[in-house]
């Protein structure tokens, strides 16, 4: 990849970012990743959520399944090295802290997972009347 490419996605991502959107890497219940953009400026966990259920949604029609518990990558640096461990969100300030921390990566990555309802599950567990 030439300098000048580097430098444009650099900027691309800087200038995306400062207008409040980032590129998310998201895996469904341990599916194949889905690339999409979230909102990344004043962000409540319950408000990525509702994201991440709308896009589950939008490409598994029918999916009546919504976001539990949502993990991503934390960057760390330690001398001069970048590693990254699983960190699993609990609030709104965490939602904050991810995007900050991701704020020179081009992407963040994420593992969602999906339950079904209580009412999806009971629905499923009282057998269909008997019509004879």
């Amino acid at each position: 990849m030439s300098f000048s490419l580097i430098v444009f996605n650099f900027l691309l991502c800087r200038f995306e970012t400062m207008v409040g959107w980032i590129d998310v890497h998201a895996q469904f219940n341990g599916g194949e990743p889905q690339r999409l953009k979230v909102r990344c400026l004043g962000v409540t966990l319950r408000g990525l959520k509702d994201e991440l259920n709308e896009f589950n949604q939008g490409v598994n029609p029918g999916d009546t399944r919504m976001v539990e518990y949502v993990q991503y990558k934390r960057p760390t640096l330690d001398e001069g090295r970048v590693s990254f461990s699983w960190v699993e969100l609990m609030n709104a300030e965490n939602v904050t802290s991810m995007f900050w921390e991701h704020n020179m990566f081009q992407w963040i990555g994420m593992l969602v997972t999906l339950l079904r309802s209580t009412e999806d599950i009971i629905n499923s567990l009282i057998p269909p009347e008997d019509h004879h």
